[in-house]
Order: structure tokens, then sequence, then C-alpha cells
């Protein structure tokens, strides 16, 4: 199935591409580049839209709250979390616009959250490079900072490694740490195993898109093997 039309997306983010290309790069994920005769997918973007997007929830945050640096940090990571960019992305239907090998669409990537949130990121990087920092903040306050309350009310902001390694310092004394356990599939599409680990006890394993998200996964599972939960 070919991309849904840029034009519509523009329309529904409020944000008209001075230079359509690069666009068109924000929504081209690694595995369409060979196929399809583009030559750049959207990780280069993703890497600056990243970056934009903790700026500018940094900078957001700083001039709402005062809250102390501890909570800002918490209520930041809700906010740029790839489950929380993915939800905003499946919202945006932003899946509908991506250009993606047949294999990667068979599998389900236009809905498959790794891939969304990803591509939230690589757009929010394009939109940086077209339409400055004003640009990207107009859309980052739109569509992300908006959420804040409701991820705040839903307790978000209270992610499972910061739960597990409160509980186990407050009830064992010592901190936790993960280790990756295997690494599997090719790199636009890779799955880590990581284990959560007190002293030297593997407490349980989860796995993710990411180092990070296989780290969160294995932390979920281990309040649930500690009955921390």
């Amino acid at each position: 199935m070919p991309p849904a039309p840029l034009v519509t997306l523009e329309k529904n983010i409020g944000v008209v591409f001075r230079d359509k290309d690069l666009l068109v790069e924000a929504l081209t994920h690694r595995s369409a580049v060979r196929r399809s005769g583009l030559k750049k997918h959207n990780e280069r973007f993703e890497f600056l839209g990243d970056a934009v997007l903790e700026l500018v929830a940094t900078e957001y945050l700083f001039r709402v709250s005062d809250k102390p640096e501890g909570e800002l940090t918490n209520y930041r990571s809700a906010l740029v979390n790839g489950e929380h960019l993915a939800s905003v992305a499946l919202e945006m239907k932003l899946g509908e616009y991506l250009h993606l090998s047949r294999g990667e669409e068979a599998s389900g990537g236009r809905d498959k959250p790794s891939t969304l949130a990803n591509a939230l990121e690589a757009l929010i990087g394009a939109i940086y490079l077209d339409q400055g920092f004003d640009g990207a903040e107009r859309f980052c306050r739109e569509f992300i900072l908006v959420r804040l309350r409701e991820l705040l009310a839903a307790g978000k902001h209270r992610d499972e490694k910061s739960m597990f390694q409160e509980k186990a310092q407050e009830l064992l004394g010592v901190t936790p740490h993960y280790e990756v356990i295997s690494e599997e599939g090719p790199d636009h599409d890779k799955k880590f195993i990581s284990a959560a680990i007190i002293g030297t006890e593997k407490i349980a394993e989860g796995s993710g898109s990411s180092k990070q998200r296989a780290e969160l996964d294995a932390a979920k599972a281990a309040l649930k093997a500690k009955k921390w939960a």
C-alpha cells in the first residue's frame, strides 16, 4: 500500500514544509531505501528530533513547574518515552504516511510502536530543519507536551525502572543493574533481551527494540517477580 498523500499530513499538523524532501526523508523507514529508490532513511532525523524534543520539554517544564530536578526529570521522561510518542503518532495516523518495504509493511510496520515513535522523532527533526526551533517547539507543545497532565494523572512519570530501583534500595539496601543477554535482528528491527539483576541474582528478563526499552520491560517483570508492583 503506498503512503497517504503528505499534503494531508501537513494539513493535519498545521505545518507546510518549504522543503518537501525533508518531510519525505523523515518518513522513510530504513527498510524502504533499497526497493523504493529513495536514497536516505530517517534515522539521522530521528537522532536530531530526539534532541530537539528533549530540549523543548526541558525548557517547558522549567518554566511551568517549580518542582525539584528529580521530579522534573521524571516528568520529562514521561513526555519523551517511546510508549508516549508511539501513542501520539498513532493518534496522528503517522504510520499511514511512512515509506516501508513490503516485508516491513506485511509484518505490521505501520502500527509498530517503535517504528511510530522513531518516525515522530524524525518528523520533529524535519520540522526543526525546515521551520526552525520555533516551529518545532509549536509542534511539540501542540501534540506532545499538551498531554502532560494526562500522563501525570496516570502515573506515567513513575517508570518501572525508577520504581524497581527505589524498592530495591528501600527494602534491600542495594541498587539493581541491567545486563544485555542477547540482541538479534537487522539494524532497523533489533530486539534486545536484558536482565534486571540485584547483586548477583537475576530477577527477571525483558525485551524491547532498544536497550532502554528492554531494561524497562525487565524492571516491570522484576517488580512482579518480587511482588513489589
